[in-house]
């Protein structure tokens, strides 16, 4: 199974502040920068906790009938109709192996600690990073505390109008 991130981020680094929120990313993501056409190539979403009840905020469901599956310890609020979502718990690995044998070929892994644990476990293959042009000091960083480096390959760098850059890079073994 193949696992992507796809996320926006402050220019120095932060996903969201620390209440949570992420206010300083454009209203609606601002212009097309390719996540439409990214969630199409996706099978199902891993997610954790935080995300999922930030999302449950939202006035809409966006990840339409895409299975969501929100990794938590806790029991999760219930998702709204039409919501295919799914309670899972265990290391990444585990998480990975349960989607694999369901047939998921591509999953979009979303939040910080989520991305930060799937990183450190070995298992993001993709990581697309959408930087907006604002500093906000202090926040919920992308990156985390790693056992070894992780090398990176470059593929592409685009801009856009708005002043966002996104950067996709592979993750080498």
């Amino acid at each position: 199974m193949k696992a992507s991130v796809f996320i926006g981020t402050s220019l120095d680094g932060f996903i969201a502040r620390i209440n949570g929120s992420f206010d300083f990313l454009p209203p609606g993501g601002g212009e097309s920068h390719g996540y439409e056409e990214f969630m199409a190539s996706v099978d199902a979403l891993v997610i954790g906790r935080k995300t999922y009840e930030t999302v449950l905020a939202f006035a809409e469901w966006p990840y339409g009938e895409k299975p969501v599956v929100v990794l938590s310890s806790s029991p999760l609020a219930p998702a709204p109709g039409g919501a295919r979502v799914e309670h899972m718990s265990g290391d990444p690995a585990d998480v990975v192996a349960q989607l694999e044998a369901r047939g998921i070929r591509h999953a979009y892994i979303d939040g910080g600690i989520t991305i930060q644990r799937f990183l450190q476990a070995g298992l993001i293959d993709r990581l697309i990073i959408t930087r907006v042009p604002v500093l906000i000091g202090t926040g919920v960083p992308l990156f985390g505390p790693l056992e070894r480096d992780l090398n990176l390959r470059h593929i592409a760098t685009r801009e856009y109008l708005s002043g966002l850059v996104q950067s996709e890079y592979i993750v080498e073994s």
